[in-house]
């Protein structure tokens, strides 16, 4: 037989209590629900805001600013932006029906360089600065993306698949005329000047790579699983800048062009990978794209694209896409 006071334990036990010690009880379980709603509410907030943002191929005007491709959500169609380094609203730079991508200016900034499907199929467009005047200066029925300009303006790099599914680095005058293939090993593509006009630095497969222009002979920086992907210059032509998931995502790492055994992580994101580095003008930060995570490997993935800067010396990020 239990006693009266043992009841009136088991009673608290059982989760019984005094009216107003349950209706504190009470209030405080439903603070805590309330602030869990209001935590995930925030977070399927971001997620949605975020799952809208496409926006993807950054690279530098001549004065500092940030150009990348924004897509309109849902549309498939994107435009070239630009915006201030700092995270400014971004403004047009060029717009049409289809996807425009690949913005590069030349070193002079009187010429801008770009890829776009407009007329149906991925042509390398040049025009003024301001976007303005565009005109093909490719025609052919493969992929041709990716332009990058020569020191002196009178040279165009980019990538195609034209001879082939694997794409190729070719380059031509900046008119269109003398169309030369440069690669034949691989899948080879997202090429940039030296500052000198001598050299190439290039991704095949998934490594970094130089290839001298006078002899066509190419020479690693990274070596898979250690990949190196869209690579980039430094101005002073000492660093070199890539994407690698040596570390099981996508993350950005600096380099001197010597070798990357001294490979400096720069960017390591909380979730997602960081892909698509480009240096700036000046040296001092590099832009880059946040992606899904898998979608370094898988560039196809479905979700957002995120702009980024990154100062070189600090690490210290800001979000461009808005």
């Amino acid at each position: 037989m239990t006693s009266t006071p043992q009841r009136r334990r088991v009673d608290q036990d059982d989760g019984f209590r005094p009216p107003v010690e349950r209706v504190l009880i009470g209030l405080a379980i439903a603070l805590a629900f309330a602030g869990l709603a209001v935590g995930v509410w925030w977070l399927l907030m971001q997620a949605g805001a975020d799952a809208g943002v496409r926006d993807t191929s950054p690279g530098w005007t001549p004065a500092g600013d940030v150009v990348f491709s924004s897509e309109t959500a849902g549309s498939g169609k994107s435009d070239i932006v630009i915006a201030d380094r700092s995270g400014g609203a971004a403004r047009p730079l060029v717009e049409s029906p289809g996807e425009d991508g690949g913005a590069a200016f030349s070193r002079d900034g009187r010429q801008l360089a770009f890829h776009s499907d407009r007329s149906g199929n991925f042509e390398i467009y040049v025009a003024k600065p301001d976007g303005s005047a565009a005109k093909p200066v490719t025609n052919d029925p493969a992929v041709d993306q990716m332009p990058a300009w020569s020191p002196d303006g009178r040279k165009i790099a980019f990538m195609s698949n034209r001879a082939g599914k694997d794409f190729d680095v070719y380059t031509m005058n900046a008119d269109g005329s003398g169309v030369e293939r440069l690669t034949t090993v691989g899948s080879s593509g997202f090429p940039e000047y030296s500052s000198d006009g001598g050299q190439l630095l290039l991704q095949v497969g998934r490594d970094a790579c130089i290839m001298t222009l006078s002899t066509r002979g190419l020479r690693r920086l990274t070596h898979e699983p250690t990949d190196g992907t869209h690579p980039t210059w430094s101005p002073d032509g000492q660093f070199v800048a890539f994407a690698s998931s040596r570390n099981g995502r996508g993350e950005i790492f600096t380099a001197k062009v010597a070798g990357n055994e001294d490979a400096r992580r720069l960017v390591a994101l909380p979730t997602g990978d960081a892909v698509d580095p480009r240096w700036s003008p000046d040296g001092q930060y590099i832009t880059f794209v946040q992606v899904p995570s898998g979608a370094a490997k898988a560039p196809g993935t479905a979700g957002q694209r995120i702009v980024y800067v990154v100062e070189v010396e600090g690490g210290r990020l800001h979000r461009i896409s808005r």
